[in-house]
């Protein structure tokens, strides 16, 4: 079999699995939805990181005593059907790069990352990016049965919060965190975020 070490070896076109990717050996970062390549952004802005930094702080701090764990890109996370049990390498078609993540369930996770939908999943969007969280990932969080979803927009400094129905297996949107709102989230109420220190020194 022909060694990958360059993303110009692969087929845009065509479809993959994990177990195809795990065998890439190039520096390109990527995620697969449904089988197809999506080329991630290039490298994250100062303030995206920044944004970053701040929030996993404040959940390294929360989750430090708990259970349940939070993660931050680069992350693999594969994601199918929730209906299904835990799938094998070969039989996922969706592997994403949440900026950040929480797993209350430790048989989700391996050393290759998280194999099922995170309880908790955060996404800071870029300009390049916006059109792909929204929508695409979106919908593939609520198929996967992630059950809160946030999406920070760092120049408008607002952050949207969904809370997946477990009736339809779609997103509520709960709550537009905006000014000097504080935001929690719903699965873990306690864990109170400042805004406005969030987004101090931002755009």
């Amino acid at each position: 079999m022909l060694e990958i070490t360059q993303l110009s070896q692969l087929d845009l076109n065509a479809e993959y699995n994990y177990a195809d990717y795990l065998t890439w050996k190039f520096d390109d970062m990527l995620e697969l939805v449904k089988g197809k390549i999506q080329l991630m952004s290039p490298a994250t802005n100062v303030n995206h990181q920044r944004l970053s930094w701040r929030l996993s702080g404040r959940l390294f701090n929360y989750f430090e005593t708990k259970n349940c764990q939070a993660f931050s890109a680069p992350f693999d996370v594969r994601l199918y059907d929730s209906n299904k049990s835990l799938l094998a390498n070969k039989d996922i078609t969706t592997v994403v790069q949440p900026d950040i993540c929480v797993i209350c369930d430790p048989s989700k996770l391996d050393e290759q990352g998280c194999n099922g939908a995170p309880d908790w999943v955060i996404e800071i969007l870029s300009k390049g990016n916006s059109k792909k969280e929204v929508k695409t990932k979106h919908k593939l969080y609520a198929e996967s049965g992630v059950r809160e979803y946030w999406l920070v927009f760092p120049y408008e400094q607002v952050i949207q919060q969904f809370v997946l129905d477990a009736e339809t297996n779609q997103y509520q949107l709960l709550n537009n965190y905006a000014g000097d709102d504080l935001a929690a989230p719903h699965l873990f109420p306690d864990l109170v975020i400042e805004l406005f220190s969030l987004f101090k020194n931002s755009y």
